[in-house]
């Protein structure tokens, strides 16, 4: 604490030296290894397990039976999950060439920004911001704290304190990891992934095993009894995507990533393939083990299939489901954080949340911003019932960002394209995104119109507070918002950040 004297708190309307508004360097020949930017640290590697990390969640080992409830057929089934895997690499891809075009962190956020302006972005921002973000960290807490305790309590429901507590240490202990160190957060990322791609590879080869020495009556007429309506088609499908969400988790880290360039569309057309072969896969091996009653019974399939193949190892299944769990929570504060980082230096957030670490270069602020958010959730005691609230919204902005390349195309042809895609592909998934937000539309109206409601919600708070200019402000709330910046920025010893001169020319 004593060396934070020594640097200058400020808001937007006491820049430091060297920095105008918008948090960008006014001295354009400043060398970037000597400007306060977040460090270029991700490699391919550590690209291709936040990707792998985030899009396995604990998902495929809990309830990878809402496909087959739908389908109701395994030959089915494993279709669907082949098609949300390559409508998944579609979109990926796309995101590839927008975040090689659009150098900025933000993912959605920032690619719409780009296209459409202030509003629509703002709007994605509060969405995640309110309901995204929080609610889904705060998810994959609690369901990492229920899987860490069950063996403490096999034969009852573990206290609600204790899964909530453990949950809040596990919140708390991801935040601290990334703001001490970036390559902190990515080391953590990547053993966790390990574990459970080993994890899965396991339950795999057991599943091959018992194939090939002639278990094979679940796989006769695999079609039999399939549900080809479209409504139920649409809904295995549309299980089957969000199973697959997640790939644009390295897009929130763009500014971040070593030759962004090469490596990010690499570690996405390295993910895909490897997350879509896992993925069906497994299911085989479920599929082999458990008749469709065990698997729609069941609380945890990966469990239930443990507890049948892998004798006195069967404890092992509960610890990778808990490893996932912390893996993906990991990636999701990862990307959060940056995501809210880039909203307060567009001037979306308040000032403080864009600053970084003077010597470890972390979005400190961003990062405790984040958990505390994820916090406040773990106390509503109701939480997952929230998460139907954003299945319209996400798919929604997804597709507008996907449209906003098509409109950067027409708006901007000459624009420097490290990779450009023939205009199918964005074409193909801008189409296939209406029919992923009219799906919950359909299925889950009531919920949907409650997602719509919390975005709409941010409509006034755009034009009543990120509209209104500083100097308009009341001067006792300018001297607040002030005071409390200069506090953070002391506590966590961080300044405002600048924009890399030439990622900001580029993009103008």
């Amino acid at each position: 604490m004593a060396k934070a004297s020594q640097y200058v708190a400020t808001s937007q309307d006491d820049q430091p030296s060297g920095v105008v508004a918008n948090g960008t360097s006014a001295h354009h020949d400043q060398p970037p290894e000597d400007s306060m930017q977040l460090k270029k640290e991700i490699s391919l590697l550590n690209g291709v397990c936040l990707i792998v990390g985030n899009m396995i969640g604990s998902g495929i080992f809990v309830s990878p039976k809402g496909v087959l409830m739908y389908s109701a057929s395994y030959g089915l089934s494993l279709v669907v999950w082949a098609i949300g895997g390559l409508f998944s690499v579609f979109g990926a891809l796309c995101y590839a060439e927008l975040g090689t075009t659009i150098k900025k962190s933000g993912a959605s956020y920032a690619y719409i920004l780009e296209a459409f302006g202030e509003l629509p972005a703002f709007v994605r921002l509060w969405t995640s911001l309110l309901i995204i973000e929080p609610t889904s960290q705060a998810v994959i807490a609690i369901t990492f704290a229920n899987y860490l305790v069950q063996p403490i309590f096999p034969s009852c429901e573990a206290p609600y304190l204790a899964g909530r507590l453990l949950a809040a240490v596990c919140i708390c202990l991801l935040t601290f990891v990334n703001c001490a160190y970036v390559k902190w957060g990515t080391r953590v990322q990547d053993l966790s992934t390990y574990a459970k791609v080993l994890a899965l590879i396991a339950v795999i080869i057991a599943g091959v095993v018992r194939l090939g020495q002639g278990h094979s009556e679940n796989f006769v007429d695999s079609f039999e009894g399939s549900s080809w309506q479209a409504g139920d088609i649409a809904l295995a499908l549309y299980s089957a995507l969000f199973s697959y969400s997640g790939w644009d988790t390295l897009n929130f880290v763009t500014e971040e990533i070593k030759n962004p360039e090469r490596n990010l569309p690499l570690s996405i057309g390295i993910s895909m393939p490897i997350v879509t072969v896992i993925y069906i896969m497994t299911n085989v091996a479920y599929y082999t083990v458990l008749s469709q009653t065990d698997i729609l019974s069941s609380e945890a399939v990966a469990v239930s299939f443990a507890d049948q193949v892998f004798g006195v190892m069967n404890w092992t299944i509960p610890l990778a489901v808990a490893l996932s769990c912390f893996g993906g929570l990991n990636a999701s504060i990862l990307a959060a954080s940056r995501l809210f980082f880039v909203g307060s230096r567009e001037g979306h957030l308040p000032d403080a949340i864009c600053m970084i670490h003077v010597k470890r270069f972390t979005p400190v602020p961003a990062l405790l911003f984040n958990g505390a958010m994820a916090l406040v959730y773990l106390c509503v005691e109701d939480i997952f019932k929230l998460i139907n609230y954003y299945s319209f919204s996400y798919w929604f902005f997804v597709g507008m960002s996907i449209a906003g390349q098509l409109h950067l195309r027409w708006k901007d042809p000459s624009r420097e394209r490290p990779l450009k895609l023939s205009i199918v592909f964005p074409v193909i998934f801008c189409l296939c995104t209406v029919f992923l937000v009219a799906v919950p539309l359909y299925s889950d109206p009531v919920n949907s119109a409650i997602g719509i409601a919390i975005a709409a919600s941010g409509l006034p708070v755009y034009f009543l507070v990120v509209r209104v200019p500083e100097r308009k402000r009341p001067q006792c709330l300018r001297r607040a918002v002030a005071s409390v910046t200069r506090l953070i920025q002391i506590v966590s010893l961080s300044v405002l950040t600048e924009m890399d001169p030439d990622l900001q020319a580029k993009s103008q």
